[in-house]
């Protein structure tokens, strides 16, 4: 394997077309429509592209730019992105929208060695004003914004 040059972006880059090929493969029974009357399956196609083609931008990189070998695995970052991105999907009902958002994006700033309270509350409000300005105002998505348990519907 002497091509390869940074291993780090080849097997991510590798990653991320697995990825983008399974998510592609288990949106295949959903409708696609067209651009101007989308079916369920559209987003989640177009989604994959977007995915692979960063997985072969990555990959490129990889066999073009010198870097480093992988070093091992940030099991702190990775338990606790699984954990928060398993809580939003838990607290979306109770919770609503944009409280589920706001924990979740917050509890993935503590997967950084790099954590600072100040910058992990910028990121966290960002995050729920973008969340709420693409889903809510943006596609209209019926999503509650407070859930039963703040005292929404």
């Amino acid at each position: 394997m002497g091509f390869v040059r940074n291993p780090k972006d080849v097997i991510s880059g590798l990653l991320f077309i697995a990825l983008a090929a399974l998510f592609a493969w288990q949106s295949r029974e959903l409708q696609i429509g067209t651009a101007m009357r989308m079916g369920p399956g559209y987003f989640p196609l177009l989604l994959s592209a977007v995915l692979a083609l960063l997985g072969l931008i990555v990959l490129v990189n990889g066999l073009r730019t010198p870097g480093e070998a992988p070093t091992g695995t940030a099991w702190r970052a990775l338990i606790i992105l699984v954990g928060a991105t398993v809580f939003f999907g838990f607290a979306m009902k109770p919770l609503g929208f944009l409280p589920a958002v706001g924990v979740s994006v917050f509890l993935s700033t503590l997967g950084s060695r790099l954590f600072r309270l100040q910058t992990a509350l910028a990121i966290t409000a960002v995050m729920c004003v973008f969340c709420w300005a693409v889903f809510i105002l943006g596609l209209g998505l019926p999503l509650p914004l407070l859930g039963p348990w703040l005292g929404g519907h």
